[in-house]
């Protein structure tokens, strides 16, 4: 079960993920979001659980917990849309 986590603070590791959610099961991987460039946390990750089980308890349990400073907001995370559509708009062209 691939589980969100957000409002992340900024020093919040892998480790600290994995220890949380331990807790509640078997924890597959962590994978905490960072910024391309600056390499800093972008406030949110997610945790891979093999049991749905154990993910299911896991954001219960960790919802609303404090950890570092900052209140987790916890849930199943969403399948990853393949593409976003749109582009650019309508601007441009030859102006007389």
């Amino acid at each position: 079960m691939n589980i969100y986590v957000g409002n992340l603070a900024a020093d919040v590791t892998e480790d600290d993920l994995r220890q949380v959610f331990e807790a509640f099961g078997q924890v597959e991987t962590v994978n905490l979001m960072k910024d391309r460039f600056s390499g800093e946390s972008r406030g949110f990750g997610f945790v891979d659980m093999p049991s749905r089980k154990d993910g299911v308890s896991a954001i219960a349990g960790v919802n609303g917990k404090n950890v570092k400073g900052q209140v987790l907001k916890v849930d199943e995370a969403r399948p990853r849309q393949e593409h976003r559509g749109g582009g650019g708009g309508g601007r441009g062209g030859r102006r007389y």
